[in-house]
Protein backbone atom coordinates (compact mmCIF):
# COMPACT_ATOMS: atom_id res chain seq x y z
CA UNK A 1 0.00 0.00 0.00
CA UNK A 2 3.05 2.28 0.14
CA UNK A 3 4.54 1.23 -3.21
CA UNK A 4 3.91 4.67 -4.69
CA UNK A 5 6.25 6.46 -2.28
CA UNK A 6 9.25 7.56 -4.36
CA UNK A 7 12.47 5.57 -3.78
CA UNK A 8 10.85 3.14 -1.33
CA UNK A 9 12.51 -0.30 -1.44
CA UNK A 10 11.74 -3.84 -0.22
CA UNK A 11 7.96 -3.40 -0.58
CA UNK A 12 7.62 -6.97 -1.82
CA UNK A 13 9.34 -8.45 1.26
CA UNK A 14 6.14 -8.85 3.30
CA UNK A 15 7.76 -6.95 6.17
CA UNK A 16 6.32 -4.01 8.07
CA UNK A 17 7.69 -0.64 6.95
CA UNK A 18 9.73 1.67 9.18
CA UNK A 19 9.64 5.42 9.72
CA UNK A 20 12.72 6.28 11.79
CA UNK A 21 15.17 9.06 12.45
CA UNK A 22 15.93 11.82 14.93
CA UNK A 23 13.25 13.91 16.59
CA UNK A 24 14.56 17.08 14.96
CA UNK A 25 17.28 17.90 12.46
CA UNK A 26 20.27 19.14 14.46
CA UNK A 27 22.97 19.06 11.79
CA UNK A 28 23.72 17.64 8.35
CA UNK A 29 26.31 15.18 9.65
CA UNK A 30 23.95 13.83 12.32
CA UNK A 31 21.08 13.37 9.86
CA UNK A 32 23.23 11.58 7.29
CA UNK A 33 24.87 9.36 9.90
CA UNK A 34 21.52 8.18 11.25
CA UNK A 35 19.95 7.77 7.79
CA UNK A 36 22.88 5.75 6.45
CA UNK A 37 23.03 3.54 9.55
CA UNK A 38 19.31 2.78 9.51
CA UNK A 39 19.40 2.18 5.74
CA UNK A 40 22.10 -0.48 6.16
CA UNK A 41 20.11 -2.24 8.87
CA UNK A 42 16.81 -2.13 6.98
CA UNK A 43 18.50 -3.35 3.79
CA UNK A 44 19.88 -6.24 5.83
CA UNK A 45 16.37 -7.29 6.88
CA UNK A 46 14.53 -6.13 3.70
CA UNK A 47 12.43 -3.58 5.58
CA UNK A 48 10.92 -0.69 3.59
CA UNK A 49 12.42 2.45 5.16
CA UNK A 50 11.44 6.12 5.30
CA UNK A 51 13.75 8.59 7.06
CA UNK A 52 11.98 10.79 9.61
CA UNK A 53 13.23 14.15 10.76
CA UNK A 54 11.36 17.28 11.88
CA UNK A 55 12.74 20.43 10.31
CA UNK A 56 11.41 22.33 13.29
CA UNK A 57 9.55 21.64 16.52
CA UNK A 58 6.60 23.96 16.91
CA UNK A 59 4.98 22.38 19.97
CA UNK A 60 7.61 22.55 22.69
CA UNK A 61 6.58 23.04 26.30
CA UNK A 62 8.92 25.91 27.13
CA UNK A 63 9.85 29.05 25.24
CA UNK A 64 13.55 28.29 25.65
CA UNK A 65 13.28 24.76 24.20
CA UNK A 66 15.23 23.98 21.02
CA UNK A 67 13.02 24.37 17.94
CA UNK A 68 15.45 23.88 15.08
CA UNK A 69 18.40 25.17 13.10
CA UNK A 70 16.29 27.19 10.66
CA UNK A 71 13.51 26.02 8.38
CA UNK A 72 15.23 26.31 5.01
CA UNK A 73 18.53 24.92 6.30
CA UNK A 74 16.85 21.88 7.85
CA UNK A 75 14.68 21.23 4.80
CA UNK A 76 17.75 21.35 2.56
CA UNK A 77 19.39 18.76 4.82
CA UNK A 78 16.33 16.52 4.50
CA UNK A 79 16.53 16.82 0.73
CA UNK A 80 20.24 15.97 0.85
CA UNK A 81 19.44 12.86 2.89
CA UNK A 82 16.97 11.65 0.26
CA UNK A 83 19.35 12.44 -2.60
CA UNK A 84 22.50 10.90 -1.11
CA UNK A 85 20.98 7.82 0.52
CA UNK A 86 18.16 7.10 -1.91
CA UNK A 87 15.75 6.88 1.01
CA UNK A 88 12.38 8.71 1.02
CA UNK A 89 11.89 11.33 3.73
CA UNK A 90 9.02 12.45 5.96
CA UNK A 91 8.71 15.62 8.05
CA UNK A 92 6.04 17.36 10.14
CA UNK A 93 4.14 20.46 9.12
CA UNK A 94 2.21 22.76 11.45
CA UNK A 95 0.51 25.42 9.31
CA UNK A 96 -1.07 25.77 5.88
CA UNK A 97 1.85 27.66 4.25
CA UNK A 98 4.28 24.97 5.43
CA UNK A 99 2.57 22.27 3.35
CA UNK A 100 3.66 23.54 -0.07
CA UNK A 101 7.02 24.71 1.28
CA UNK A 102 8.00 21.37 2.87
CA UNK A 103 6.62 19.36 -0.06
CA UNK A 104 9.42 20.72 -2.24
CA UNK A 105 11.98 18.85 -0.13
CA UNK A 106 10.36 15.63 1.15
CA UNK A 107 8.29 12.65 -0.02
CA UNK A 108 5.77 12.50 2.82
CA UNK A 109 4.12 15.09 5.04
CA UNK A 110 3.19 14.29 8.62
CA UNK A 111 0.33 15.90 10.52
CA UNK A 112 1.10 16.15 14.26
CA UNK A 113 -1.36 14.53 16.65
CA UNK A 114 -2.42 17.82 18.21
CA UNK A 115 -3.35 19.13 14.73
CA UNK A 116 -5.10 16.08 13.27
CA UNK A 117 -8.51 17.81 13.23
CA UNK A 118 -7.29 20.99 11.53
CA UNK A 119 -9.24 20.92 8.26
CA UNK A 120 -7.25 23.64 6.49
CA UNK A 121 -3.98 21.89 7.30
CA UNK A 122 -5.20 18.49 6.10
CA UNK A 123 -6.56 19.96 2.87
CA UNK A 124 -3.36 21.90 2.19
CA UNK A 125 -1.29 18.78 2.78
CA UNK A 126 -3.54 16.71 0.54
CA UNK A 127 -3.25 19.19 -2.31
CA UNK A 128 0.53 18.77 -2.45
CA UNK A 129 -0.05 15.25 -3.79
CA UNK A 130 2.45 13.86 -1.27
CA UNK A 131 1.76 10.84 0.92
CA UNK A 132 0.16 12.10 4.16
CA UNK A 133 0.77 10.50 7.55
CA UNK A 134 -1.80 11.63 10.12
CA UNK A 135 -1.01 11.00 13.76
CA UNK A 136 -4.02 10.13 15.89
CA UNK A 137 -4.74 12.76 18.49
CA UNK A 138 -4.09 11.69 22.07
CA UNK A 139 -7.60 12.91 22.79
CA UNK A 140 -9.41 11.00 20.02
CA UNK A 141 -10.77 7.49 19.60
CA UNK A 142 -9.41 5.37 16.73
CA UNK A 143 -12.83 5.36 15.08
CA UNK A 144 -12.97 9.14 14.90
CA UNK A 145 -9.87 9.23 12.70
CA UNK A 146 -11.98 8.27 9.68
CA UNK A 147 -12.97 11.91 9.41
CA UNK A 148 -9.34 13.01 9.12
CA UNK A 149 -8.76 10.35 6.47
CA UNK A 150 -11.83 11.47 4.56
CA UNK A 151 -10.68 15.10 4.56
CA UNK A 152 -7.52 14.09 2.71
CA UNK A 153 -9.22 11.68 0.30
CA UNK A 154 -12.07 14.08 -0.46
CA UNK A 155 -9.46 16.72 -1.26
CA UNK A 156 -8.22 14.51 -4.08
CA UNK A 157 -5.41 12.55 -2.42
CA UNK A 158 -5.78 8.84 -1.67
CA UNK A 159 -2.22 8.51 -0.35
CA UNK A 160 -2.87 8.61 3.37
CA UNK A 161 -1.90 6.60 6.45
CA UNK A 162 -2.65 6.80 10.17
CA UNK A 163 -0.30 6.56 13.14
CA UNK A 164 -1.26 5.45 16.63
CA UNK A 165 0.79 7.28 19.25
CA UNK A 166 -1.02 6.65 22.50
CA UNK A 167 -4.05 8.06 24.29
CA UNK A 168 -3.92 10.48 27.20
CA UNK A 169 -4.04 8.66 30.52
CA UNK A 170 -4.34 11.04 33.42
CA UNK A 171 -2.26 14.20 33.26
CA UNK A 172 1.24 12.99 32.42
CA UNK A 173 1.07 9.59 30.76
CA UNK A 174 -0.11 7.77 27.64
CA UNK A 175 -1.41 4.27 26.98
CA UNK A 176 -1.92 2.24 23.78
CA UNK A 177 -5.15 0.43 23.09
CA UNK A 178 -4.07 -2.15 20.51
CA UNK A 179 -7.67 -2.64 19.42
CA UNK A 180 -7.28 0.72 17.71
CA UNK A 181 -4.90 -0.76 15.14
CA UNK A 182 -7.63 -3.01 13.76
CA UNK A 183 -10.23 -0.28 14.08
CA UNK A 184 -8.21 2.14 11.96
CA UNK A 185 -7.24 -0.52 9.39
CA UNK A 186 -10.96 -0.74 8.60
CA UNK A 187 -10.55 2.60 6.78
CA UNK A 188 -8.39 0.78 4.19
CA UNK A 189 -5.26 2.82 4.94
CA UNK A 190 -1.89 1.66 6.35
CA UNK A 191 -1.69 1.96 10.13
CA UNK A 192 1.57 2.73 11.90
CA UNK A 193 2.49 2.36 15.57
CA UNK A 194 4.63 5.15 17.00
CA UNK A 195 6.43 3.31 19.77
CA UNK A 196 8.62 6.15 21.04
CA UNK A 197 6.06 8.96 21.36
CA UNK A 198 3.63 6.51 22.93
CA UNK A 199 6.15 6.24 25.77
CA UNK A 200 6.32 9.96 26.41
CA UNK A 201 5.43 11.34 29.82
CA UNK A 202 4.34 14.84 28.80
CA UNK A 203 3.53 17.93 30.85
CA UNK A 204 6.18 17.40 33.50
CA UNK A 205 6.57 20.19 36.06
CA UNK A 206 10.05 20.89 34.68
CA UNK A 207 8.57 21.66 31.27
CA UNK A 208 10.69 18.87 29.75
CA UNK A 209 8.88 15.76 28.52
CA UNK A 210 9.87 12.49 30.19
CA UNK A 211 9.68 8.97 28.83
CA UNK A 212 10.18 5.24 29.33
CA UNK A 213 12.48 4.07 26.53
CA UNK A 214 13.06 0.73 28.25
CA UNK A 215 9.54 -0.19 27.07
CA UNK A 216 10.19 0.45 23.36
CA UNK A 217 10.76 -3.21 22.51
CA UNK A 218 7.68 -4.32 24.48
CA UNK A 219 5.38 -1.92 22.63
CA UNK A 220 6.91 -2.66 19.25
CA UNK A 221 6.65 -6.43 19.66
CA UNK A 222 3.01 -6.11 20.70
CA UNK A 223 2.29 -3.88 17.72
CA UNK A 224 3.77 -6.32 15.22
CA UNK A 225 1.86 -9.17 16.88
CA UNK A 226 -1.33 -7.11 16.55
CA UNK A 227 -0.74 -6.79 12.80
CA UNK A 228 0.36 -3.16 12.46
CA UNK A 229 1.52 -2.18 8.96
CA UNK A 230 4.41 0.02 10.02
CA UNK A 231 6.56 1.05 12.96
CA UNK A 232 7.52 4.63 13.76
CA UNK A 233 10.35 5.38 16.14
CA UNK A 234 12.80 8.14 16.84
CA UNK A 235 16.45 7.24 17.25
CA UNK A 236 19.72 9.05 17.90
CA UNK A 237 23.36 8.00 17.97
CA UNK A 238 24.20 10.26 20.92
CA UNK A 239 21.18 10.47 23.18
CA UNK A 240 23.02 12.49 25.80
CA UNK A 241 23.42 15.26 23.20
CA UNK A 242 19.96 15.07 21.63
CA UNK A 243 18.18 18.42 21.69
CA UNK A 244 14.61 17.10 21.67
CA UNK A 245 12.84 14.00 23.05
CA UNK A 246 16.02 12.43 24.39
CA UNK A 247 14.00 10.85 27.21
CA UNK A 248 12.05 8.52 24.94
CA UNK A 249 14.17 7.95 21.81
CA UNK A 250 15.87 4.66 21.02
CA UNK A 251 19.65 4.50 21.16
CA UNK A 252 20.71 3.85 17.56
CA UNK A 253 23.02 1.04 18.68
CA UNK A 254 19.97 -0.97 19.79
CA UNK A 255 18.07 -0.73 16.50
CA UNK A 256 19.55 -3.75 14.72
CA UNK A 257 18.65 -6.16 17.51
CA UNK A 258 15.14 -4.71 17.81
CA UNK A 259 14.37 -4.96 14.07
CA UNK A 260 15.72 -8.50 13.89
CA UNK A 261 13.26 -9.53 16.62
CA UNK A 262 10.36 -7.67 15.00
CA UNK A 263 10.98 -9.31 11.62
CA UNK A 264 10.85 -12.74 13.26
CA UNK A 265 7.53 -11.91 14.94
CA UNK A 266 6.17 -10.59 11.65
CA UNK A 267 7.10 -13.84 9.93
CA UNK A 268 5.13 -15.80 12.52
CA UNK A 269 2.13 -13.47 12.32
CA UNK A 270 2.05 -13.60 8.53
CA UNK A 271 2.85 -17.34 8.38
CA UNK A 272 5.98 -16.98 6.24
Amino acid sequence: MINNIPQIKHTDSGNFFLLAGPCVIESESMALEIAETVKKITDKYSIPYIFKGSYKKANRSRLDSFEGIGDEKALMILNKVRMETGVPVVTDIHSVPEAAMAAEYVDMLQIPAFLCRQTDLLVAAAKTGKYINIKKGQFLSPGSMKFAVNKVIESGNKNVMLTERGTTFGYSDLVIDYRGIKDMQKFNVPVVLDVTHSLQQPNQESGVTGGRPEMIETLARAGIAAGVDGIFLETHSQLHKAKSDAANMLDLSLLDDLLQKLVKIRQVVKGF
